[in-house]
């Protein structure tokens, strides 16, 4: 599994990082974060606002940080 941190490395963008990482280890799932930082590519996502979470090529939160219910809810439906 792949999960992509989309910003610039704002605050928000390194607390979404975070708490990702923290779900991923109490929950023991394999997944890489990757964190894209350039604009052009941020936009294949088609966001507007930072922080973005891709999840498998899809798309799940822009301009917000998820609740880690929420992140570890999208990280199942990914699984499954």
């Amino acid at each position: 599994m792949t999960i992509k941190i989309l910003g610039v490395g704002c605050p928000k963008c390194r607390r979404l990082e975070e708490k990702v990482k923290a779900v991923i280890d109490m929950h023991s799932i394999e997944a890489s974060i990757e964190k894209v930082t350039d604009v052009k590519d941020m936009l294949k996502y088609n966001i507007m606002m930072t922080p973005g979470l891709v999840i498998n090529e899809k798309l799940k939160s822009n301009g917000n940080i998820p609740k880690d219910e929420q992140i570890l809810q999208w990280i199942r439906e990914e699984i499954n």
